[in-house]
């Protein structure tokens, strides 16, 4: 994108840890000004070397014209926008926008809106779907709600984080794109363990019934990226059962407030509390093969098979759900 089509807006950037670090280097990388607070200033400091400015409170960006927030959570939210040296803190006001990209619940959101708009700030919902990882691969998805005049001057930098960029209309419904594309996240991890437990059991190796998935009409982004998780049983963690239960726990009180049934998410749910309740701490979601694979009966040991994540295009002698094997 041409530095016209980019306004020559300032920029400023809120939490520096690895999903914000990469997504700022990505604006940094494009000639843009951006200027970075981080709680811990040394996580931030990696992206000093690309350019970036970095301040000692979110209140010295507030004479920035949009600023990016993507933080831990709704207290953090808070605080960095809301708070004794937050953005809206200075009597000179806050910036003229603030993007958000944290997951909060739609209320937390709406709640900052409102004592952003009594500063004059603009605030635009935009939470992502993607991680570190699926950043660098340029292939990160942002839905996107708030004031439409905010979005086309914001629309720009957003286009520079992601592959896709979703407008939905005003207001919280941004938050409730991301919490039911959370709930589908679950609901689609533990299918995807049943069958592929089915499959081993009968005698299939999980490379060889993935590969066959992934390159049918059922496959998918996730059921390729989650494959190599599958396969060798690295569970490292990128989203953990306890953030996708608070997920599913902000999607059935949104449900019971709009009246919709969702008997198949609530087993999923069940299936991840209890997953929590065994000490599936520190470990990624896609260890509900492992509590699928007990519930069978089944020994899981690691295939030790290279298999691609679908992130990057596969070589001419990969399929496109696994590299071919000796």
């Amino acid at each position: 994108m041409s530095d016209a089509g980019l306004n020559g807006k300032r920029l400023g950037w809120v939490g520096a840890g690895r999903m914000g670090s990469s997504l700022a280097a990505r604006l940094l990388e494009s000639g843009c000004d951006v200027a970075v607070y981080n709680r811990t200033r040394s996580k931030a400091e990696p992206l000093a070397e690309l350019g970036a400015t970095l301040v000692d409170a979110p209140s010295e960006l507030a004479d920035r014209d949009i600023v990016f927030t993507m933080v831990a959570g709704p207290a953090d939210f808070k605080e960095v926008v809301c708070g004794d040296a937050g953005l809206l803190s200075g009597d000179g006001g806050g910036p003229a926008i603030v993007v958000d990209g944290t997951t909060v619940s739609p209320e937390v959101s709406a709640e900052v809106r409102e004592e952003a708009q009594r500063g004059g700030t603009q605030l635009l919902a935009a939470p992502v779907s993607g991680n570190p990882k699926v950043v660098d691969a340029g292939r990160l998805t942002i839905v996107v709600s708030g004031p439409e005049e905010a979005f086309a001057d914001a629309r720009p930098y957003l286009e520079l984080l992601a592959a896709g960029v979703t407008y939905v209309g005003e207001g919280e419904r941004a938050r409730l794109v991301k919490i039911c594309h959370n709930i589908m996240l679950g609901v689609v991890a533990q299918s995807l363990a049943e069958i592929t437990v089915l499959a081993e059991k009968g005698g299939i190796s999980r490379a060889d019934f993935l590969a066959f998935l992934n390159d049918s009409v059922m496959g998918s982004m996730f059921t390729r990226y989650k494959t190599p998780a599958l396969v060798n049983l690295d569970f490292t963690p990128t989203f953990t059962p306890k953030l996708l239960l608070k997920d599913f726990d902000l999607g059935f009180e949104a449900a019971r407030g709009l009246g919709v049934p969702m008997p198949v998410a609530a087993s999923a749910a069940e299936v991840v509390r209890a997953m929590e309740g065994a000490g599936y701490d520190d470990v990624d979601f896609a260890a509900l093969l492992e509590i699928e694979a007990r519930g069978s009966g089944l020994d899981l040991q690691p295939e030790n098979v290279e298999v691609s994540d679908g992130l990057q295009p596969p070589a001419d002698s990969e399929r496109a759900g696994v590299s071919a094997r000796a």
